[in-house]
């Protein structure tokens, strides 16, 4: 018999940890090589975890809703030894040798720790208490000692402090109800600093909301996870980004003409349904291209201008919240291309069946808010972008235009837009040169353009 640790996959460069969602094996389960073995789910999207190798499964290392490092073993499956397996089981020291290269780094980094005090909780791991490298982060962030670390209760395996802990904890400690007895390191000998100024909160703390009281007829709704994470990323874009969102009004009356001119012939040609999507988007990309500024992220003191265009589209999933996938490399698409990629990446937001690099890598963002039937909208920037752009409902209005014969009203198609972007890189005169432009594509639409 043999061990394989079946470990946390990788799921994109930014992505640093999963969550639990279901485990759908449990010891003493037999699982065959690409089987899925667990449910799991990051800020993106929700995914699963095939098995590595055919077999039994040994044991779970964690149980669901636990928040996973890349990397970590999630559990053991034991398998047959091969037929020209002579030698005896290796013993625990040559097994390290033998770990996949990234289950090493993981574990070189994490930073094991004696508690010094008594009263500390005591681990069932030999008194030796293991931090995984996503804990230090955040203490380190949060200007939690080692000393500090010791005294917060984990609920991981082997009484881990966990991500869910740490945060549990700074949470408690902000609103004052860790006692200044248990937080407080020793002092250095050598410093002044009075013990009133040292509690005193730093002005960069966000303030915690008020608890609000549930009184009357009311129903109390419990977030579900994707909601709690859009809460946040909504929460943290404001604290990050300066909004200032600019308004502009299209005429569009030749793009809708042209659309219910050709959609048949290209349905039929290219095997899909245009939209209007990859129309706006065609607008979007030769706008990036004069005015790349649109096409950035911030960070610190440096602006960092992608040369790629991608473009994340807002989409509505089957439970109702939102999710952004991405047009990788937009620029290097032609219509029909962009209209796959569209309507692609669209079936498998509904399909829940979007991949983590679905989702990744974006440099500007479209929302279409005109599908719920608003006009407009004042958008939230999806960061680390500095630039967002929502399309509102196209309506039929009787509108004053010029002839040359002179003004007259006539029944045209108009369209809303709104672009929300980063005051701290982008003026308004650059976002509202930026906005008029793509008005400025859109009202210049072809009417003979060949499909």
């Amino acid at each position: 018999m043999a061990l394989v640790d079946l470990v946390m996959p990788k799921l994109g460069e930014s992505i640093m940890e999963a969550t639990i969602l279901k485990w759908l094996k449990k010891p003493g389960d037999i699982v065959t090589a690409e089987e899925v073995v667990l449910e799991i789910a990051t800020d993106k999207v929700d995914s699963e975890v095939p098995s590595t190798a055919s077999g039994v499964i040994k044991e779970l290392f964690f149980k669901e809703n636990d928040v996973v490092a890349i990397g970590a073993v999630l559990a053991t499956i034991e398998t047959e030894a091969t037929e020209n397996s002579s030698s005896p089981a290796p013993s625990v020291a040559p097994k390290a040798t033998e770990t996949p290269v990234e289950k090493v780094a993981e574990k070189a980094i994490e930073v094991p720790y004696v508690p010094a005090a008594a009263n500390a909780p005591k681990p069932e791991n030999n008194g030796v208490r293991f931090y995984s490298p996503l804990v230090l982060k955040i203490a380190q962030e949060e200007g939690i000692s080692m000393s500090e670390l010791e005294h917060i209760p984990g609920t991981g395996q082997d009484g881990r402090v966990s991500k869910k802990d740490i945060l549990a904890y700074l949470e408690d400690k902000k609103a004052g109800k860790i006692t200044a007895q248990v937080v407080a390191a020793p002092a250095p000998a050598a410093t002044n600093t009075k013990v009133e100024e040292a509690s005193k909160p730093t002005t960069a703390a966000a303030p915690s909301a008020p608890a609000i009281k549930a009184t009357g007829n009311v129903e109390i709704i419990e977030m579900d996870r994707m909601r709690k994470l859009i809460s946040k990323h909504m929460t943290d874009s404001i604290n990050t980004s300066a909004h200032v969102t600019s308004f502009a009004e299209a005429d569009v009356t030749t793009m809708v003409k042209w659309r219910e001119k050709v959609k048949k012939d290209f349905e039929r040609k290219e095997n899909q349904k245009l939209t209007f999507t990859p129309l706006f988007v065609e607008a979007i990309i030769k706008c990036i291209k004069n005015f790349p500024w649109l096409n950035s992220s911030v960070d610190g003191d440096k602006i960092i201008i992608k040369k790629d265009i991608n473009i994340g589209m807002a989409t509505a999933l089957p439970s109702g919240n939102l999710i952004v996938p991405v047009i990788k490399n937009a620029n290097q698409l032609n219509l029909a291309g962009l209209s796959s990629q569209v309507n692609s990446l669209a079936n498998k937001a509904r399909q829940n069946k979007l991949s983590p690099a679905d989702t990744q890598d974006g440099t500007f963002t479209l929302t279409n808010v005109g599908t719920f039937g608003s006009l407009m909208g004042t958008p939230i920037i999806n960061q680390p972008q500095v630039a967002i752009l929502a399309v509102g409902a196209i309506k039929k209005r009787p509108v004053v235009i010029e002839t040359e014969f002179g003004d007259t009203i006539a029944i045209r198609h108009m369209m809303y837009l709104s672009l929300s972007y980063d005051h701290r890189i982008i003026d308004g005169s650059l976002g509202s040169n930026f906005l008029n432009a793509i008005v400025q594509e859109l009202e210049a639409f072809d009417i003979n353009r060949s499909i």
